[in-house]
C-alpha cells in the first residue's frame, strides 16, 4: 500500500485488539495507512485491566497518558504515570500496563521503527489475559 496524501482514521473503525488486554487499536500503521516507518494507537484500559508484559525487539515505545493513571512495569520497576506525563520504552525492555484506578485510562502509544514483519514485533513473557481472542498481530490491525 503506498499513500501519497495526508489519511484521517477514526479510532471507532479500528478493530480493538484485547487478546493481551485493554483496548489496543492501532490508527496510523502499515495496514491502516501505509506507515512505513513505525505505528501509533490508543489504548484504553478499564479499571483494574492490564496489558500483559512483552517487549519490542526492533521497536522503542513512546507512551502519553490522555486521562486515568496507568503504572508501567518496566523490567518489574514500577512506574506510576499521570495525565500528560509520557513514558519512553527502549528496544527489547520489557514492560506491564496496568491501571491501577477507579477510572478508565487512555493512553496514546508509538512504536517505532518497524519489526521487519509484524510477527517479530512483539513477545510476550506472560500468559495473555485473552487468550482466546483472535491472534492478531499489532501492526496488522484494521
Amino acid at each position: 500500500m503506498t499513500i501519497t496524501r495526508a489519511s484521517k482514521v477514526n479510532a471507532d473503525e479500528i478493530t480493538p485488539n484485547r487478546r493481551r488486554g485493554g483496548d489496543i487499536r492501532v490508527l496510523l500503521g502499515p495496514a491502516t495507512v501505509g506507515a512505513t516507518s513505525g505505528f501509533m494507537g490508543m489504548l484504553t484500559l478499564e479499571p483494574a485491566e492490564f496489558v500483559s508484559e512483552h517487549y519490542h525487539p526492533y521497536s522503542e515505545e513512546f507512551l502519553c497518558l490522555v486521562r486515568g493513571e496507568l503504572l508501567v512495569r518496566v523490567d518489574g520497576t514500577p512506574v506510576r504515570l499521570s495525565p500528560g506525563e509520557a513514558l519512553h520504552i527502549p528496544i527489547g525492555v520489557r514492560h506491564r500496563v496496568e491501571n491501577p484506578g477507579e477510572a478508565q485510562a487512555v493512553a496514546v502509544f508509538h512504536l517505532s521503527p518497524l519489526a521487519p514483519k509484524p510477527s517479530l514485533g512483539h513477545v510476550d513473557t506472560e500468559p495473555l489475559p485473552n487468550a482466546a481472542e483472535p491472534s492478531l498481530n499489532v501492526g496488522d490491525q484494521k
